[in-house]
């Protein structure tokens, strides 16, 4: 992607352009960014995979009484009637599951790998909506079906409605009103409250980023890096030869906290460690994600596409995927950092890897991480 062209996704905006102006700093409405656009799937193409288990699936309803929430898996005879107002159903990571909402959300790959999530798909009734909330990390809301109407403002008051299912505003204060059709786009920084109604039925896309805690970041951090550490040769053990006999068994030696802080601190010094371990944890499949082993052995002759459910990343000595890390250097490192960014390579570009990259390659085949494309 070239990132300095002018995309009409974006109203005219390079992708340079609107990660300086707008990336977490204001609002952009786009009317028509995408012309003639259509829903990744059908209705009922929606409502079955809702009801599948490996499908992260909500069902909201309103009524006069209040909210009501349930999780998926949702089956269709749990669905309101079409015609019953106020109610939506949302699929999560649509783009695992459907090759068009993969597409979709490939379209926002000018934003970093690591902090792009997934496409959600809302349908909603007439009057649907899941009420006025926030987020915590930016979203691109595309209008792929019918209208939705919808309200933004600063979120002030972060405080929410107690005693509900679901996180809505108590405070809610709009300060500009959009009706979206089909085509129209909206992006939110994060901590823009907002609130959509469905106007008649609708669908909405939602292109959602990651935004991991600094403390859950840091508890996967270690986690992983504690599986990456292997003792050497010469590892150093605690001892105590100054240890004196004690009459408070049970308490800890100060001296062995301090050992113990010492060695973490050891560890936590080679900087490659936490690299190694970043990799690893932001590649990680979702939850609901696994791999089936192709029926033959491919030949990846005619070039490679990564699957969509795959996780591919890089830094400076070692290229990820899907929760692996994999040393690469010189030629290798070039094209494998190519497939990572382009997620696929053209089979010129297979014949420049070395025999062991090749092998590699075809190891992630037999998983089901990648599969043979004719270009």
């Amino acid at each position: 992607m070239d990132v300095n062209q002018p995309l009409s996704m974006l109203g005219g905006l390079s992708p340079t352009a609107f990660m300086r102006r707008h990336w977490q700093k204001k609002p952009l409405l786009v009317r028509q960014a995408f012309a003639d656009i259509t829903a990744p799937l059908s209705r009922a193409a929606l409502f079955d995979l809702a009801a599948r288990d490996e499908v992260e699936s909500r069902l909201v309803l309103r009524h006069a009484a209040g909210w009501t929430l349930r999780h998926g898996p949702v089956p269709r005879r749990a669905l309101p009637a079409l015609k019953q107002p106020g109610w939506t159903l949302l699929v999560q990571g649509l783009d695992l599951h459907v090759q068009a909402a993969h597409e979709l959300l490939a379209r926002f790959r000018f934003a970093p790998e690591a902090r792009l999530d997934d496409l959600m798909l809302s349908y909603a009734s007439d009057g649907g909506g899941v009420g006025p909330h926030l987020d915590s990390y930016d979203v691109f809301l595309i209008q792929v079906q019918g209208r939705r109407r919808w309200r933004i403002g600063r979120a002030r008051d972060a405080a929410l409605v107690p005693g509900l299912p679901l996180k809505i505003l108590r405070n809610f204060r709009p300060e500009q009103e959009w009706l979206l059709e089909p085509g129209d786009m909206l992006y939110l920084p994060p901590k823009w409250a907002h609130d959509g109604v469905a106007e008649g039925e609708c669908m909405t896309a939602s292109v959602g980023f990651r935004a991991p805690a600094a403390v859950e970041l840091a508890r996967d951090l270690l986690q992983c890096a504690a599986e990456c550490l292997a003792p050497g040769p010469t590892e150093r053990l605690y001892a105590d030869v100054a240890q004196p006999a004690t009459a408070h068994p049970g308490a800890v030696p100060a001296a062995l906290q301090a050992f113990a802080l010492r060695a973490v601190r050891q560890a936590l010094r080679e900087p490659q460690l936490l690299h190694l371990a970043l990799g690893e944890v932001l590649t990680e499949p979702k939850a609901r994600v696994w791999f089936d082993a192709p029926a033959r052995r491919p030949k990846l002759s005619a070039g490679v596409v990564l699957d969509r459910r795959t996780r591919m990343m890089y830094d400076a000595r070692h290229v990820y995927i899907n929760g692996e890390s994999f040393r690469v250097a010189g030629r290798d490192a070039r094209w494998l950092r190519r497939l990572a960014d382009q997620r696929r390579l053209t089979s010129a570009e297979l014949l420049r890897l070395s025999a062991d990259a090749g092998a590699t390659l075809h190891e992630w085949a037999a998983a089901g991480w990648l599969r043979e494309e004719y270009i």
